[in-house]
């Protein structure tokens, strides 16, 4: 039981941790990241009771309305909701890149959980895998979310589009990983798809970081 519960953590750790380091300022307070992490955990038990009871009534139970309306559009929704209306007004958010790391929070939360119980029901054989691919597209999407939810907090301009695409970006792409995922050659498709997802994920984190140092030349020379 402790080995399972071992590697099913520790890749949400990893990633977490890369992504807390990466920032080039002031660190976020942890207490406040596990809250996060705690949030998008929680998320997991209502969410499995809304799949399970389309499930029971036949709706949305092909591979592609799966993937798009149980997959995609609900569990980026929720996420979603909890960054807007937990986070996105606390005054611990006051950098752009504090977007990523919190929206990276709320996903791993989400699927460190659900990571845990799928190793539970279907063996430890299978911790590599998920950790390669479920996990880290979780916090992938993160990314995404978080970084388009700083773009909302710290540009005057835009705002509400900025908030839409952190909700409508994690949600098409986590569609469209959830239909590979599920198709006969998915090696094919979701191997190219996660590496585009990390250089784009990547990128966003270069970019988070590089709007903040902007900002500070700019205070400086005012």
């Amino acid at each position: 039981m402790m080995a399972i519960f071992t590697v099913a953590i520790a890749p949400a750790i990893a990633l977490m941790t890369f992504i807390y380091l990466s920032k080039r300022i002031e660190l976020e307070p942890l207490p406040l990241i596990i809250r996060m992490f705690i949030f998008g955990a929680l998320l997991v038990f209502p969410l499995l009771f809304i799949q399970y009871a389309f499930e029971s009534e036949g709706l949305f139970q092909t591979p592609l309305l799966k993937s798009i309306f149980l997959a995609g559009l609900l569990e980026e929704f929720f996420k979603w909701f909890v960054f807007m209306f937990v986070i996105f007004y606390h005054t611990s958010f006051d950098h752009h890149y504090d977007g990523i790391i919190y929206g990276v929070a709320i996903s791993l939360g989400f699927a460190t959980l659900e990571n845990i119980i799928y190793l539970f029901a279907n063996g430890i054989e299978f911790a590599f895998f998920r950790a390669l691919f479920p996990v880290s597209s979780h916090a992938l999407f993160g990314v995404l979310m978080g970084f388009y939810m700083g773009k909302a907090k710290f540009s005057s301009n835009h705002r509400k589009l900025y908030i839409f695409l952190a909700f409508v970006i994690p949600f098409l792409l986590h569609s469209f990983y959830g239909y590979f995922v599920v198709s006969n050659e998915w090696l094919y498709y979701v191997i190219p798809f996660m590496i585009i997802l990390w250089l784009i994920g990547v990128r966003k984190i270069r970019l988070a970081n590089k709007h903040h140092e902007q900002l500070i030349h700019t205070y400086k020379n005012e």
